[in-house]
């Protein structure tokens, strides 16, 4: 990946940037068949710096992310985050039409310890359409894009939810409807997963001040809503 990594906020402290698709937040064990440079790599030959997250996206989510400058910048923001202090907003493309509005309580699984913890999430449904492309085993299709508010940070929280609800995130291959991912796939030539993390709120720890940052959406995004005529959230 050539292109620049968008820088949303900067500051003494903190650098918050545009997570794109399809980009690891920083290598590991875990990833390690992925061969692209992950996104503190990017940013360091970006930037000339070494940067910390503070948090962290799916390989497969864009939006908001933030990165320390130094080491010890990052406990008072983590420790934010672990206490659920942090305002979020995503925002996902799901299957069907999801209710109005709603609360997920099911607790997750961790993948990496297999252990259940405690999980909320509430969501609202902003639009919805009907598209005359059959998926099987339906003559048409229906999809709603949802603004997802996590109240815990748990590993694949939204992803999981949305799947618990029975409206899966179009893209997720891992909870998601393989039929409707392929159609968006063969039909409509997206690729991606629908997952943006489109705004964040954070205290700073120093000065007090509330940062409230937002994130573009990607290309991809930028297509559907235009192509769905859906009005895009601000």
């Amino acid at each position: 990946m050539t292109e620049s990594i968008e820088i949303i906020h900067e500051d003494d402290s903190i650098i918050a940037v545009n997570k794109p698709n399809n980009i690891l937040v920083y290598a590991s064990y875990f990833a390690r068949n992925i061969k692209d440079d992950d996104l503190v790599t990017l940013l360091k030959k970006q930037k000339e710096l070494d940067l910390y997250p503070i948090h962290r996206l799916d390989r497969k989510t864009s939006g908001i992310l933030l990165l320390a400058k130094e080491k010890e910048f990052v406990k008072d923001y983590q420790q934010q985050f672990e206490n659920n202090k942090v305002q979020k907003h995503y925002y996902a493309i799901v299957r069907g039409y999801c209710p109005p509005q709603g609360i997920i309580d099911t607790p997750t699984k961790n993948a990496e310890t297999g252990m259940y913890k405690e999980a909320l999430t509430e969501y609202q449904t902003l639009e919805t359409i009907e598209l005359d492309i059959p998926v099987h085993p339906y003559e048409n299709s229906r999809y709603s894009l949802v603004k997802f508010t996590p109240k815990t940070g748990r590993m694949h929280q939204l992803r999981i939810h949305a799947n618990k609800i029975s409206h899966p995130i179009v893209g997720d291959y891992q909870y998601g409807d393989r039929f409707h991912n392929r159609m968006f796939e063969n039909e409509l030539n997206w690729n991606n997963m629908f997952l943006h993390a489109g705004e964040l709120s954070i205290k700073e720890p120093n000065s007090g001040e509330q940062l409230v940052l937002k994130s573009s959406f990607p290309a991809d995004w930028d297509k559907l809503f235009k192509n769905f005529n859906w009005q895009k959230p601000k």
